[in-house]
């Protein structure tokens, strides 16, 4: 960890002393990464995040404004030991967005981009109990919101590789029946309703 930090912090300094600059126009960009479950407490303790990739079109101006627009999906499992009532199933989450942001180039090779990303998103929660009870999936439609920030190595004129970290605001609130379970499982539902107004004021 102390080295990478050392060849980022060199890279960045780098920038000060090269003269040659590329400055990109329009970029297609892939991203897939691995979701991690931080909400409320206990969409935290029973989902675990398995996969999540966006794919996007950007256009960059010459003042490093950037826009860009793109599709996202991400794939969350249940985790089978942290319910006491056996369920299995997953959740589906599907966006359109729009990004914007900031991005320049240091150098010729290190760049760094700061954006965010505001879409809709429809959300499935496919699980056995829910298929039981008659209402599978449950289905959510909520503004999504991820600001991101990204550090760029370019490879050569089109090509460039990008690790980017983003944190995913969905606009509705978890609750054990979400995934079917009869019961709150021991969680206060009130502060389950809470932490989802909360997400909702920060959405809005």
């Amino acid at each position: 960890m102390r080295t990478l930090l050392v060849i980022l912090i060199s890279l960045f300094f780098a920038g000060f002393t090269s003269a040659q600059k590329i400055e990109p126009k329009f970029t297609f960009n892939v991203e897939l990464g691995l979701p991690a479950s931080i909400a409320n407490k206990p969409f935290d303790d029973i989902m675990q995040g398995l996969v999540c990739t966006s794919i996007y079109g950007q256009y960059s101006f010459p003042f490093h404004l950037h826009l860009g627009v793109g599709v996202r999906y991400s794939l969350l499992t249940i985790n089978e030991f942290s319910v006491p009532s056996p369920v299995r199933g997953q959740m589906h989450s599907g966006a359109t967005f729009l990004k914007i942001g900031w991005d320049k180039f240091h150098n010729d090779r290190f760049a760094t981009d700061i954006g965010v990303k505001v879409g809709y998103a429809q959300t499935y929660f496919n699980t056995d109990l829910n298929k039981a009870l008659g209402v599978n999936p449950r289905q959510f439609n909520a503004v999504l919101i991820e600001p991101t920030l990204g550090l760029i190595l370019s490879a050569d004129e089109k090509n460039s590789y990008r690790w980017s970290i983003g944190y995913c605001i969905n606009g509705f609130g978890f609750q054990p029946n979400t995934i079917g379970l009869s019961s709150d499982e021991g969680y206060d539902v009130s502060e389950i309703l809470w932490e989802a107004l909360l997400t909702l004021l920060q959405v809005l």
